[in-house]
């Protein structure tokens, strides 16, 4: 039986860092930052497959860089994806970029307890609730989310909540460490 407090996959130790697992970062990471302690826990463990790391991070990279959502939406889908699927390794990575994307420590809080008081915010939290739950987004809240985005807008959307509870799966399976430099925002 494994320590459920100890990763089940380390990441890749610092001598077998390569080429090949700079280029498998290079979506995401530029190669000056293409180093351990810059990928952090979750991209060095992820990198033990370059392939998929590389195909991952190309989709990541669209969702974080050239999304049709602005970034305090997405970082308000993130949040939610983040709680709705257990894994508070990537609500505390996010909660910083939520904050650089305009969100306070109140609007990141009344995100945490389901209940922004910003219309379009809520909104975002009821379509990340839905999709959690229901693997679907309701006629309600599509036609509600129509009166603020586009399609494009949508899809980005579904796919960034879609995206990010599948790297949840994979952090909460693998059990990935919060790094030492992070401060926990719980």
């Amino acid at each position: 039986m494994t320590d459920p407090s100890l990763p089940r996959l380390a990441p890749l130790p610092d001598e077998q860092w390569d080429d090949g697992v700079r280029h498998a970062l290079s979506p995401l990471l530029p190669a000056e930052r293409a180093n351990p302690r810059d990928a952090g826990n979750i991209l060095a463990t992820l990198v033990r497959n370059q392939p998929l790391t590389h195909a991952y991070l190309t989709f990541n990279a669209y969702l974080l860089r050239n999304s049709n959502l602005s970034a305090r939406v997405r970082e308000v889908a993130v949040l939610r994806a983040a709680l709705t699927s257990g894994s508070l390794y990537l609500w505390d990575h996010h909660v910083p970029l939520a904050r650089r994307a305009g969100l306070t420590d109140a609007e990141i809080e009344d995100i945490r307890h389901g209940e922004p008081a910003d219309p379009v915010d809520r909104l975002v939290v009821a379509a990340v609730g839905e999709l959690a739950e229901h693997l679907r987004i309701t006629e309600v809240t599509w036609a509600a989310l129509g009166d603020h985005f586009d399609d494009d807008q949508r899809l980005d959307l579904i796919f960034t909540v879609g995206g990010y509870h599948l790297l949840a799966l994979a952090v909460n399976t693998l059990g990935i460490a919060p790094e030492d430099y992070l401060k926990p925002s719980r």
